[in-house]
């Protein structure tokens, strides 16, 4: 079989009727592009056979435009290789930087962004959201997936791809992946739910997207536990909605609170089973004083059960959406903490009477969710795969939890608070009086320590400064030795 360049051919328009030479028009079509930063270094260059036939021309002009470009130290020639941009050239020379005179319009014009995107903060890249290792909130133990079994289904799905595969699917996701899903939340999570109410989705974020556009319009008022899930905080600003922060205690969302604050609010956004970031779960009798109040008002509640299957004193509790009687609750999850974040996929399960809006408002994001994914992800639900991890990993998880609450306890000699380790990959410690926790944090990122700081999940009032402490991804073995390392972080002047 006869090899195909993979040499990327660029624009270049030739003009016959023009007076300049061919030649000469295919050598300032590169040097022009190499300029602008269109061509790099090293980035190999299509031979002069087959740019001539690109541009249907002989190749005798391809190649005095070529021998030039090669004598001016444009393009270096590797023996058997090919033909390359050179990697000698100075990057100053080749990347143009915005607002330099060869990118700034000729007349400038103010660049306008909607008050939409001004209303939410810029990419928030502190070093702790960053970080691998100890103390990392949602940082995983991935040498403990079952990546061998998880590599074999995802080869022979890929070898069995059918053309049907290539093509988009149905908006709402596989529906043997949402056959599968459906078991399991009725056994697993008590909730009330067939196939055609689940959609599959790319995470919890965009089924947060997906409810926000469908239940709410600008200037809706949403319950926000607080402190909460800042990434849902974003969502909903960007939506137009006003916040609304209730407060939280050891029975969870304060339901009296949040009624005497904005009675009616059109959406409540909850993390009943592990409250985001204390640990809290909701006591039965909120549970019921919330679905009372959505039912009441015509209200809707969002609850999101990003790591419910993870409970260490007890079996896992019941979802709210189980004991909803009025189909108020739209139910979250995500695979992201149970199975690996880059999997990037979720579920929803939607009210009867909201899947067609639901869907319709999906479709205007992106169509339909990658098959190839969802049909290794239902095989591992089905073959009883997904159970089993989750088992380990609750064993496992507990042990990491134990070893961190006994080395907390041991090191800083029962001075330190810890708070919501009942549940959940993260506990939280507060700090004493007089320390900030994101200055802490930025210390101890250098020391490549990730403490999550607490206090940016307050949306009112005056935040209580402490951490998230994430025992995922740290073994029992290690876990003495992280937390000194935090102790004499935060003994340091």
């Amino acid at each position: 079989m006869k090899k195909i360049s993979t040499a990327l051919v660029p624009i270049i328009a030739v003009d016959r009727s023009s007076q300049r030479p061919l030649h000469r028009q295919i050598y300032d079509a590169f040097r022009a592009a190499i300029l602008r930063g269109e061509l790099r270094g090293a980035q190999q260059v299509p031979s002069t056979r087959l740019l001539a036939r690109e541009l249907n021309v002989s190749r005798i002009p391809v190649i005095g435009a070529y021998e030039e470009l090669l004598a001016e130290g444009y393009f270096e020639s590797r023996t058997g290789a090919g033909t390359f941009v050179s990697r000698s050239l100075p990057e100053k020379l080749t990347v143009c930087e915005p607002g330099s005179p060869r990118t700034q319009p000729a007349r400038a014009a103010a660049r306008r962004v909607s008050k939409r995107g001004l209303s939410i903060p810029l990419l928030d890249d502190s070093p702790w959201r960053l970080g691998r290792g100890a103390f990392s909130v949602g940082h995983l133990a991935f040498d403990h997936f079952p990546l061998q079994i998880w590599s074999k289904l995802l080869s022979r799905h890929a070898r069995d791809l059918r053309t049907s595969s290539l093509q988009y699917g149905s908006t709402a996701g596989r529906k043997d992946l949402r056959e599968a899903l459906a078991v399991y939340l009725r056994s697993a999570r008590a909730v009330r739910c067939e196939p055609e109410q689940i959609m599959i989705v790319s995470g919890s974020q965009q089924a947060l997207q997906i409810a926000a556009m469908a239940l709410l319009d600008p200037g809706d008022r949403v319950w926000m536990e607080d402190p909460g899930y800042w990434l849902a905080q974003k969502v909903f600003t960007l939506a137009g909605c006003r916040i609304v922060p209730v407060p939280v205690d050891d029975e969870g969302l304060n339901v009296a609170a949040g009624i005497k604050l904005a009675r009616k609010a059109q959406v409540a956004f909850v993390t009943p089973s592990h409250q985001f970031p204390l640990g809290a779960s909701m006591s039965l009798s909120r549970r019921l004083q919330l679905l009372d109040w959505a039912q009441g008002t015509g209200a809707w509640i969002i609850e999101d059960d990003y790591d419910s299957e993870y409970r260490y004193a007890s079996r896992p509790i019941a979802s709210l959406q189980g004991l909803d009687p009025d189909a108020r609750v739209i139910y979250v999850g995500t695979f992201s903490k149970v199975l690996f974040p880059s999997i990037r996929a979720g579920y929803m399960v939607v009210p009867r009477d909201l899947v067609d809006r639901f869907l319709a408002i999906r479709q205007t994001m992106d169509v339909s969710p990658s098959d190839l994914n969802q049909s290794v992800l239902a095989e591992f639900i089905e073959a009883g795969h997904f159970a089993r991890h989750i088992r380990r990993m609750r064993v496992l998880y507990g042990e990491r939890r134990a070893a961190l609450g006994a080395s907390i306890l041991e090191v800083f000699d029962g001075e330190m608070e810890t708070i919501g380790d009942r549940s959940g990959m993260h506990l939280c410690v507060a700090l004493r009086k007089g320390l900030r926790d994101r200055e802490i944090a930025m210390r101890a990122a250098t020391q490549h320590l990730w403490l999550w700081p607490l206090s940016p999940a307050y949306l009112g009032g005056t935040p209580r400064q402490g951490f998230m402490l994430g025992f995922g991804g740290v073994s029992v073995q290690d876990m003495p030795r992280a937390v000194r390392l935090f102790r004499d972080i935060l003994h340091a002047r």
